[in-house]
């Protein structure tokens, strides 16, 4: 059963989409009092969300000035593009020669649609549902948790380094080894599916792992 939200789970939560958003831009300050203003409460959950924030590594708090939005480097990016390629590929032995019609299925339909869109944030969004619902096939909540948090800091890296350069009008490419992934885990063909899926987590904006 899953754990009821709380004031500060929602404050972080609302603070983190405003940075995926780009309301707040990285290195700007926010203060206990901005946010005691904006959410109307106490400076309990303010300071308990920011925090949070801290230890999560999205915020700095600056003594006597307030918290500044950390600036995700290209470093950054790739260590943890290295982490998911250890991770995603090393899971796949778990499941690769155990995935169901329905499952594919499924897989599929998330393609689908990261391709049917030109808006960044969707097409980005649909294809973090993607790679979760592919390693959901390990049955291992441990490694789904460790993604969804990379995932969730690539999300706030995609927006500080590639919000203004998406060109609508292009249609994306870095969901272009998606098809070649499916075929392999329909054929259970593991080396198939490594290859795959390291060349899918290369093609992640301009950074690339090999």
């Amino acid at each position: 059963m899953a754990k009821e939200k709380t004031l500060k789970d929602n404050i972080y939560n609302s603070i983190l989409e405003g940075i995926i958003n780009y309301e707040y831009v990285p290195n700007q300050i926010i203060t206990e009092k901005e946010m005691v203003q904006k959410y109307g409460c106490s400076k309990s959950p303010i300071r308990e969300a920011l925090i949070a924030l801290c230890t999560d590594g999205v915020l700095r708090s600056i003594p006597r000035c307030g918290y500044e939005i950390i600036q995700l480097t290209v470093d950054d990016i790739r260590n943890i593009q290295n982490y998911r390629l250890v991770l995603e590929c090393g899971m796949l032995r778990f499941y690769y020669n155990k995935v169901t019609d329905q499952q594919l299925n499924r897989l599929r339909q998330l393609d689908q649609v990261c391709n049917s869109t030109d808006d960044a944030w969707s097409h980005w969004k649909h294809n973090i549902e993607f790679h979760l619902q592919l390693i959901s096939l390990s049955q291992n909540i441990y490694a789904y948790q460790e993604l969804n948090r990379a995932m969730t800091i690539l999300l706030r890296a995609y927006a500080q380094h590639y919000r203004n350069k998406w060109n609508p009008i292009v249609p994306p490419t870095d969901t272009r080894y998606h098809c070649k992934l499916l075929e392999a885990l329909e054929t259970s063909d593991l080396e198939m599916a490594r290859e795959a899926l390291g060349n899918d987590l290369n093609d992640f904006g301009e950074v690339r792992l090999f």
